[in-house]
């Protein structure tokens, strides 16, 4: 049995799941708009976990990312950085996206 769900009822499930501060509002965009991606290009549907998502996405600044995953950006400046970061971790897992000026949303590795 398959339901389809808006990024409205998206949100709202991670609400009601109480893991609706996990992600910014922008944040669950870009895991919605990846899945979506990803079930088109595979032709085959995704299962909808809040638990599981909230396992395998995180989101955070762009300046922890690059801590936690000894990525160097010493001595760039703010955008730069966060592309190093975004490239570092499209280079290494499926999906990281900017989402507003500093976060970042990806996939855990």
């Amino acid at each position: 049995m398959i339901k389809t769900i808006s990024i409205y009822d998206f949100r709202d499930a991670f609400k009601a799941a109480g893991r609706g501060e996990q992600f910014s509002y922008d944040g669950l965009e870009v895991i919605f708009e990846y899945i979506e991606s990803y079930e088109s290009d595979a032709g085959e549907q995704v299962e909808f976990d809040v638990i599981a998502i909230c396992c395998e996405w995180a989101e955070d600044d762009y300046a922890s990312v690059a801590e936690q995953y000894d990525i160097d950006i010493d001595g760039l400046d703010e955008d730069d950085a966060i592309a190093a970061v975004v490239d570092h971790l499209n280079d290494n897992t499926a999906h990281a996206a900017s989402v507003n000026n500093t976060d970042i949303v990806y996939v855990q590795f």
